[in-house]
């Protein structure tokens, strides 16, 4: 009989030792490290195996020149916000990873899209639920598709076995996780057995043309658990974030091998399911019936969608000795840098005073169209001078107190002007070559951050 050899794996990185490690000297975690039995691969147990895979013939180095080109075929799914972090809709032989907090709706929109494809055979594999859980979730949603398959399964060999019979046009996992193979003996979830899983479905994804997607779990950190290689082998991966005491849900692209990964989609969670948001500048503006200090609307542009943001301040002076400065949905270095800009250049009295900053609608932005927004909610609260409802504000501001421009004025110029703004504040940098004829909203050049507040509040 063989000497059964073992490894101990780093569940965080993927690392490897021979003997057990207290901190793991790759990503420096404590108490990851779990041993794992190694098996040599016996290729009889092999999962997946196409009809033609035993005549095929070794793969042969082209020249580029030769090879033909032919554009991506795209299988564009009734969800209108997941075709566009998709970059258009589901390539074929694509292998895409959404992970999400638990409780976020990841299962919810990968049912979804299996429901509402009623030309398109989808088979959605469950590892956490059991088939009448499935058909209670999807009663709630509105079952309008015949062709969705439900599989309550782990195993990778009995998946593939009913693959070659369901034959479908798309293939769902939830979760990664869940599934082991015969060929690893570690247990399901472990490194080793999520990326060989993983392995075997990208063989089949690549050999018969099928989209897959993976639902997957994250760490306490907000990372993709498992191996990082993980998100080297995919070729899309998705999070999705939000808050789960809120209703609204955000969809980001951070890696598309087929389309752009500034691409954002949002959703609005709903007792019948995910609602597609069309117009998310409406949504991240809240209603006000009264004029209210420290409330200033920025323009900013995440992939190729413009959206108007809410951004919230309040400045009140420090109880405790050292003021406190907080931001949520705003980058904090960012912030303090824009608060020494204020105190500096602009001579507001900053520094015995508590600063919050919130981004309403819980969405994270980073670009820095919005500094001039921030700014003004700021003095506004620090003043306690309310700004006009039908103002919005689209600049950068530097070290010197300037007003910067930014990219793609025009696209947030006419969103501001579909919601009904009358006035924009932009910089004077921003001017060259934009036609102010075409555009019914004022528009308000301007170099300096202290002409800004001359004209703002007088």
């Amino acid at each position: 009989m063989a000497k059964v050899k073992s490894l101990f794996v780093c569940q965080n990185c993927g690392a490897n030792s021979a003997k057990w490690i207290g901190k793991c000297p790759s990503c420096s975690e404590w108490n990851t490290y779990v041993e794992e039995v190694v098996q040599p691969v016996d290729k009889t147990t092999a999962t997946w195996q196409s009809p033609t895979e035993k005549n095929k013939a070794l793969a042969k180095p082209s020249p580029i020149q030769e090879i033909s080109s032919q554009s991506e075929e795209r299988l564009v799914t009734t969800n209108r916000e997941l075709n566009r972090v998709l970059g258009g809709g589901l390539v074929a032989g694509s292998l895409v990873l959404i992970g999400g907090e638990p409780g976020i709706g990841k299962s919810t929109l990968m049912l979804q899209v299996a429901l509402n494809q009623p030309a398109t055979k989808v088979l959605y594999v469950t590892g956490e639920e059991s088939q009448q859980q499935i058909k209670m979730r999807a009663e709630r949603i509105g079952i309008r598709s015949s062709n969705c398959f439900i599989l309550a399964e782990t195993s990778t060999q009995n998946i593939f076995s009913q693959i070659k019979e369901v034959v479908p046009d798309v293939l769902i996992i939830d979760s990664i996780q869940t599934l082991h193979t015969n060929r690893i003996e570690s247990a399901a979830g472990s490194v080793s057995q999520v990326r060989e899983c993983t392995a075997e479905l990208m063989k089949f994804a690549k050999e018969t043309n099928t989209p897959v997607f993976l639902v997957g779990h994250i760490t306490k950190d907000g990372g993709l658990a498992g191996p990082k290689v993980l998100e080297h082998m995919v070729d899309t991966v998705l999070q999705f974030e939000g808050d789960r005491h809120l209703s609204y849900r955000i969809l980001r692209t951070s890696k598309n091998r087929f389309g752009s990964t500034s691409e954002l989609g949002i959703y609005e969670m709903q007792a019948g399911g995910l609602r597609e948001v069309s117009n998310p500048s409406e949504i991240l503006i809240s209603q006000r019936a009264d004029d209210l200090s420290g409330v200033a609307i920025g323009a900013t542009v995440e992939g190729n969608r413009p959206l108007l943001i809410e951004v919230q301040s309040l400045v009140s002076t420090a109880t405790y000795g050292t003021p406190q400065r907080s931001s949520t949905g705003f980058d904090a270095k960012r912030l303090n840098m824009l608060l020494a800009v204020l105190e500096k250049r602009g001579g507001f009295r900053l520094g015995t005073q508590d600063v919050f900053l919130n981004m309403a609608g819980g969405i994270k932005i980073e670009e820095p169209a919005l500094d001039l927004a921030v700014c003004a909610s700021i003095v506004s609260s620090l003043h306690d001078i309310p700004i006009s409802e039908k103002v919005c504000f689209a600049a950068e501001v530097g070290l010197g107190g300037e007003i910067r421009a930014v990219n793609r004025i025009e696209n947030r110029i006419s969103e501001a002007q579909k919601l009904g703004y009358e006035v924009i504040y932009i910089s004077t940098y921003n001017t060259k070559g934009l036609d102010q004829k075409k555009f019914d909203i004022t528009i308000k050049p301007y170099a300096k951050l202290a002409s800004v507040f001359s004209d703002l509040m007088g």
